[in-house]
């Protein structure tokens, strides 16, 4: 069974590695609403506990189909929803951000209904507003706390400055950036400051949005309507520069006779017992390589060749340059 933690300092106790279900519902290729259930419930027997989602996955199925699950397993489960990037059905390409309180709570009672749930364990800002004051967008979650129907405050790829403002209005549980071996701005400042305030940090796209599995050779290699065919570290050049980089993650998984996707998780791991990883799939052997990590320990060599190799971290931003401007908020 997969080691449980607290998560931040507010109560919250879940398994050190959790899943992300995004690509459940879209962005990642063809989806399978069945096989996915069936991954949510083998999720549980792995001790996989830590379930993470978004009002804007879909937008809204994505807590449509977590809500199926969650009728049988809602007591095991840690559940994780966002609010904040506005999308609309219909305009799938369309983006917004609102922090506004009345939003904020707009949000929560939808999430509430589509979920089936009559608490959010862990609710974050998925995008800071920045034309809304943050003392604000928190005040407002921090009545959803007092009322019950939230549990903990989470904030999503935020600045340190911003988590520090937050902190301060109401204790924040968690903040989620994307965090991988090619991946590596937390370490500038982030994960220093949630050690310091008791803050979890959880890692979404710990493995490089499955680059570092090194089960994508070519760009050939994703679907037609694969999100990644237009992120920047997928394409031309970059995409071949960052594969010479996974070699190095391969080498050492053949040297101990392990998965490419472990090693690079078990890095994350490796990274402080505040780090919760939340690697996402929707096939069935994928999570159950990667809850296979949490059993696998780098020796402090390794572990520093790996941070070496990857101390630029990748080649490419990591999303589209009109996507850019909404992250450390």
């Amino acid at each position: 069974m997969i080691q449980h933690l607290p998560l931040g300092s507010q109560g919250l106790v879940t398994s050190r590695l959790g899943l992300g279900c995004m690509g459940m519902s879209e962005f990642y290729g063809q989806t399978d609403d069945g096989e996915s259930l069936r991954v949510l419930d083998r999720a549980v027997e792995l001790g996989v506990h830590f379930w993470d989602t978004a009002d804007m996955y879909g937008p809204y199925t994505n807590e449509v189909l977590v809500g199926k699950a969650l009728r049988k397993h809602r007591q095991a489960i840690t559940l994780a929803t966002k609010f904040g990037i506005v999308r609309q059905p219909g305009a799938p390409q369309s983006r917004g951000v609102n922090g506004r309180p009345e939003y904020v709570r707009e949000s929560c009672e939808g999430s509430l209904q589509r979920l089936g749930i009559d608490v959010i364990d862990l609710y974050y800002v998925h995008r800071r507003d920045r034309n809304v004051p943050v003392a604000e967008t928190i005040g407002a979650m921090a009545d959803l706390v007092k009322e019950g129907k939230i549990r903990a405050i989470g904030l999503s790829e935020v600045s340190v400055e911003t988590l520090r403002e937050a902190h301060k209005v109401h204790p924040v549980t968690a903040v989620q950036s994307e965090y991988s071996l090619w991946s590596r701005e937390p370490e500038d400042g982030m994960l220093q400051a949630c050690k310091e305030l008791g803050v979890a940090f959880v890692a979404y796209s710990p493995l490089g949005r499955g680059f570092l599995t090194g089960q994508i050779k070519t760009p050939e290699d994703l679907a037609a309507d694969d999100y990644r065919r237009h992120s920047p570290r997928f394409q031309g050049d970059n995409f071949y520069r960052n594969l010479e980089l996974v070699r190095a993650v391969e080498e050492i998984a053949l040297a101990k006779a392990t998965t490419t996707a472990r090693v690079a998780l078990a890095w994350v791991l490796a990274q402080g017992e505040h780090v919760f990883p939340i690697p996402g799939t929707k096939k069935m052997k994928y999570l159950e390589d990667n809850a296979a990590a949490v059993k696998l320990e780098l020796t402090p060599e390794e572990l520093d060749k790996l941070s070496e190799i990857f101390r630029n971290g990748a080649t490419g931003t990591r999303y589209p340059e009109s996507s850019m401007g909404s992250l450390n908020g």
